[in-house]
């Protein structure tokens, strides 16, 4: 569904109702992905300010069919199953939107296709673009749309962002994209992601991961997302990184998301740490280590970039640690015996991600390792002899 959709500004139109709206939708947003016990409160809080609030709330959970994800707060949402109860889409599954197009919910979506990524679409409809005015300074037809893109263990996804970025996701990823008239936010919340950013001043892409905001106008970089560091890694044009505020400043009655969204609309200073095309950077989120820029070689860049192509490239890396990077697109899992020779050996060679007999048969007949599986989903190795 397009992103762009015609908006019509009613006389009645106040900045209170546009700021409603505003978080209404962001709220159904983080619906999509679960609340804490503290963001519920925060949610029945909201509510509770003003009639409107919820009245705004509940029609977007209701449009963009996120009501069943309401049953946890059924004590502060009764008439949600009245509302489920009054569907009338039809008995496939599938809600209407104000143009009359059918638009089947994710579940029915997932169910009937078996993407090889889920993919979460969370748009504001017609029905209540109807209501919505335009920012200042945002051009007459342009809103600002929120969705989410997910991928299972083993999987990749490209997707065409609503500029004609290219965004590729690697396997157990999870981002949240917002665009608006003013901004380009994608916050990298589990795993990998590589992007084509699609040139535009007048809004620079930010990509959010680990406390660090990776800017750019029109580049192309890679993002790895672990545990202790993230990876960024740049293969076209330039980017600037900085940490991410802690605490945004502004108005006391702004939402917090709103405040969030309004600063990482904002140039990064010239004097944040730069990355060039063909450098590498590991940035910490802690902020306790030297985040020292290097040059990345063409094979080594292969390499690493491999996963595009359903391929893992290894260039004599410890067995500890290609094993640790093949289970990341698979269910099984590996361990080590406790054998000092395992330890000394080192992997070179291409291997199909999620192949796991190829990767034991290519173990046993090059390297002398033995393969026993010690249950459904792990896989002990020990050195033969």
């Amino acid at each position: 569904m397009s992103n762009i959709h015609p908006i019509h500004q009613p006389a009645n139109h106040t900045a209170a109702s546009e700021d409603r709206l505003e978080q209404a939708c962001a709220w159904v947003a983080r619906l999509d992905r679960g609340l804490s016990a503290d963001e519920e409160q925060q949610l029945k809080v909201w509510c509770a300010e003003h009639p409107a609030n919820r009245r705004e709330f509940l029609a977007a959970a209701k449009e963009w069919d996120k009501m069943d994800a309401l049953s946890r707060l059924s004590d502060l949402f009764p008439e949600q199953a009245a509302l489920r109860g009054n569907d009338h889409s039809g008995n496939d599954g599938a809600s209407n939107n104000a143009d009359g197009r059918g638009v089947k919910p994710l579940r029915q979506r997932l169910k009937n296709y078996a993407l090889a990524a889920s993919v979460t679409m969370l748009a504001v409809l017609a029905g209540l673009l109807a209501q919505r005015a335009p920012l200042p300074d945002e051009p007459v037809g342009q809103i600002a749309s929120q969705m989410s893109y997910e991928t299972g263990i083993g999987e990749s996804s490209t997707i065409e962002l609503p500029d004609h970025s290219k965004l590729v996701l690697n396997t157990n990823s999870f981002v949240v994209v917002h665009y608006s008239a003013k901004s380009r936010i994608i916050e990298l919340q589990r795993g990998e992601l590589t992007i084509d950013v699609a040139h535009d001043t007048s809004r620079p892409l930010s990509v959010l991961a680990g406390g660090k905001v990776i800017q750019a106008v029109g580049t192309a970089f890679n993002v790895d997302l672990r545990t202790d560091n993230v990876e960024l890694i740049v293969t076209e044009g330039k980017v600037l990184v900085a940490p991410e505020v802690a605490e945004p400043q502004g108005p006391a009655d702004m939402d917090k998301e709103l405040l969030r969204e309004k600063q990482l609309t904002e140039r990064l200073p010239q004097t944040a740490l730069a990355i060039s095309k063909g450098e590498r950077v590991q940035l910490d989120p802690k902020g306790q280590k030297t985040e020292q820029v290097q040059k990345i070689d063409q094979a080594a860049l292969a390499a690493k970039l491999s996963w595009k192509s359903g391929n893992l490239i290894f260039r004599g890396e410890p067995l500890q640690d290609v094993v640790g990077e093949i289970s990341r697109y698979t269910k099984v899992q590996f361990e080590l015996a406790d054998d000092a020779k395992l330890k000394q050996i080192q992997v070179a060679g291409l291997f199909k991600t999620g192949d796991v007999n190829g990767l034991l048969e290519v173990f046993k007949n090059n390297f002398n390792i033995e393969a026993e599986r010690v249950g459904k989903d792990k896989i002990r190795l020990k050195f033969k002899g």
